[in-house]
């Protein structure tokens, strides 16, 4: 009888060190998905990389800047600035580029936000509807990317306009 309650302890002390083993093996593939920090790279689709940037020191007085959330908005972590005139700034493919706004809407008069951007590599359209009950100009809607490569990313953004 002591025979076998040593036997039956014994399997069960092994049987129990393979489970910790087993589960030991799982948990540091869960923990680099729930580590990654999201602050270094926003967002990657096919061959664009668009990534958060500190806000222009070249836009002195009024600027339209999104981020892909409120959230993100509210923590001042940017994907794109412009200076309500000619120039927008963005962070694609690990640069920094300054760009030429072709178009923008009138957002005083209208609801709707409307913007075209180009650069060698890049067509960049932004569009957006007023957020309703705000007293500042602040917008929802995608921000389009178009690599001369044919890629190409379709996100949300959040932001506002203003002097």
């Amino acid at each position: 009888m002591k025979h076998l309650i040593i036997f039956f302890s014994a399997f069960s002390l092994i049987a129990c060190q393979k489970n910790k083993e087993t589960s030991l093996n799982v948990k540091p593939a869960d923990t680099l998905k729930i580590g990654q920090d999201s602050s270094k790279t926003e967002i990657s689709s096919g061959n664009i990389l668009v990534e958060n940037f500190t806000f222009p020191k070249e836009i002195k007085e009024c600027s339209c800047y999104f981020a892909k959330s409120k959230s993100d908005f509210e923590a001042e972590k940017f994907i794109y600035a412009d200076d309500v005139g000619k120039t927008a700034y963005m962070k694609l493919d690990g640069k920094r580029l300054s760009m030429n706004l072709l178009s923008s809407s009138d957002m005083e008069v209208d609801e709707d936000l409307n913007k075209e951007i180009e650069s060698e590599n890049y067509k960049i359209s932004v569009k957006g509807k007023k957020v309703k009950n705000e007293e500042a100009l602040l917008f929802e809607g995608t921000l389009t990317i178009e690599k001369s490569d044919g890629a190409s990313i379709t996100m949300p953004i959040y932001g506002e306009c203003g002097c």
